[in-house]
């Protein structure tokens, strides 16, 4: 038996026979279906019924994370996935996350992304997935970069042997799971909508204090094992922030919709009040940015130059995480575009610099082997480490095809990172290579070693230190609308695609090539 799906339900039998009817439509079957009634009173066993085969456990009421690992122990299959009971899956779910769990059997689990529905019949919002980056368990740190579990899939045994879900935390059990994986384990993830979340009142996560609470206990949680390198340990603050200035907006914003309507200002003041007193040097920070934001705009609204796509907007960045922290950053969406396009040049044994997530994702069945190059040691599921410029363990003439994206600008001598490449591929391999030209620069771990912009000429020039000039082709990605808003910080799904799909050569966001080493 391959997939178990667990379906838990509290009180919302009324939309679990819209879950169970898309877990049923699956392109690939799940081995077996659990639904654990967490103490409803609305009797989810008369939906279940006119499921065949479909097992329901009761239990007294005793949270989310009980129910789970309900329905973790009942469980038989190689890998499960957890899908709440007022939510759905795509048909394509099960069938997608299998194949890629499948590809990386150094995976712990892997996930994709997910569209948001409500109670309108024609309303969907889609969410750009969000990559987990080169350090799963970083990235987790600063952010829930995974954004629905319903998208996930975990092996079983893996899930089992950490002990499941944490019955302590009052909510963002999800979190805390994804956490405790990736510390050990790698993680992949893919761009397909694998699951839609369903939006509405009763969401636990419209708690906004309970789930400020609930994430500070998960990341305190790692405080100890975060302070063992000092990559986790910055990582883990910058989460921390994320979280306050994540939820503590959300709750400005409701006060300000309770000013406007009049309706609930003494309640609204009271919860904002609640969430902001415990935090005093946060809260002073995020109310002082917020009402700058708003006295801005108040004073700009009628300026000529305030009208536009950038309306509004001022001297400081609505994301100072290159829009992660909003969906796809912008650069990436420029990143994927060239890949897809050379997408056949990824084939039979492959390295990628950071993970292989782009290998995977890219080249599918025309690769044979996907490996990763890391600079430090220690990183899930990596074979090759040093410094791509200096000392390393990478064999020559061995790879079909290199992955180098967004790396070669923090390397200082780039001649050297070139050459490394060069002796690596195989006679007729391919290296493909994108690098920022207009960007932001990081505020974390990249900081001091952000080198260079490197323009098309430039890359150019570097490529011709080791190959043919014949055997490269560069080209550049993005224009003027797109570059001003990656330095805004704007994601993917905020921008129109045809705004985005216009290249400028003379202004571009990132420049890529592909070069070939010759025969």
């Amino acid at each position: 038996m391959k997939v178990s799906v667990i379906v838990t339900t509290y009180n919302h039998a009324r939309y679990l026979g819209e879950a169970l009817q898309s877990i049923r439509a699956q392109t690939r079957s799940a081995g077996e279906i659990i639904v654990v009634d967490d103490g409803s009173g609305d009797h989810p066993e008369t939906v279940v019924s006119e499921f065949a085969g479909v097992e329901i456990i009761h239990q007294p009421n005793q949270g989310l994370s009980a129910a789970r690992n309900t329905g973790l122990r009942a469980a038989h299959g190689r890998y499960i996935l957890f899908l709440d009971a007022d939510d759905r899956l795509t048909e394509i779910a099960l069938e997608t996350l299998v194949r890629r769990i499948e590809a990386h059997p150094d995976c712990g689990f892997v996930y994709g992304a997910y569209r948001l529905f409500g109670t309108e019949p024609d309303w969907r919002k889609e969410c750009a997935l969000r990559p987990i980056g080169r350090d799963p368990y970083q990235t987790l740190l600063t952010q829930n970069c995974i954004g629905m579990h319903g998208t996930v899939l975990y092996r079983r045994d893996l899930l089992a042997a950490i002990g499941g879900f944490d019955t302590a935390l009052p909510a963002c059990e999800d979190y805390d799971v994804y956490l405790r994986m990736a510390r050990d384990h790698a993680v992949s993830c893919g761009p397909e909508v694998l699951a839609e979340y369903r939006q509405h009142d009763s969401n636990m996560s419209s708690d906004l204090a309970r789930m400020n609470k609930a994430v500070r206990l998960v990341l305190n949680k790692q405080k100890a094992i975060a302070g063992t390198n000092p990559l986790w340990k910055a990582a883990r603050q910058r989460g921390l922030r994320y979280w306050f200035d994540y939820y503590g907006s959300a709750q400005l914003n409701r006060l300000k919709a309770s000013v406007r309507s009049g309706r609930r200002v003494g309640k609204s003041l009271s919860q904002t009040a609640s969430f902001m007193l415990p935090f005093p040097g946060a809260a002073s920070r995020l109310i002082g940015s917020d009402l700058r934001r708003f006295m801005r705009r108040r004073t700009k609204r009628d300026s000529p130059a305030a009208r536009g796509p950038f309306s509004g907007l001022g001297t400081e960045r609505v994301s100072t995480e290159f829009g992660y922290d909003r969906g796809k950053p912008l650069d990436r969406h420029y990143v994927e575009d060239f890949l897809a396009r050379h997408a056949q040049l990824i084939h039979g044994h492959v390295l990628e610099i950071g993970d292989t997530s782009y290998t995977v994702q890219f080249g599918g069945d025309r690769v044979v082997s996907a490996q990763a190059f890391h600079r430090f040691a220690g990183q899930p599921g990596v074979t090759y480490v040093g410094d791509i410029s200096g000392v390393h363990n990478l064999p020559d003439d061995t790879f079909d095809c290199i992955v180098l994206t967004q790396t070669l600008h923090l390397i200082f001598d780039m001649p050297a990172a070139i050459a490394t490449i060069w002796k690596a591929l195989k006679p007729g391999g391919s290296v493909l290579v994108t690098v920022p030209w207009i960007t932001s620069i990081d505020k974390g771990e990249w900081n001091t070693i952000w080198y260079w912009a490197i323009s098309p000429a430039g890359l150019r020039k570097l490529l011709e230190t080791r190959f043919a000039a014949s055997d490269i082709a560069v080209n550049a990605y993005g224009n003027v609308l797109a570059a001003s808003a990656f330095l805004y910080g704007f994601a993917e799904h905020e921008m129109r695609p045809q705004d985005l799909d216009v290249d400028d050569p003379l202004c571009p966001v990132i420049v890529a090539a592909s070069a070939r080493k010759a025969l």
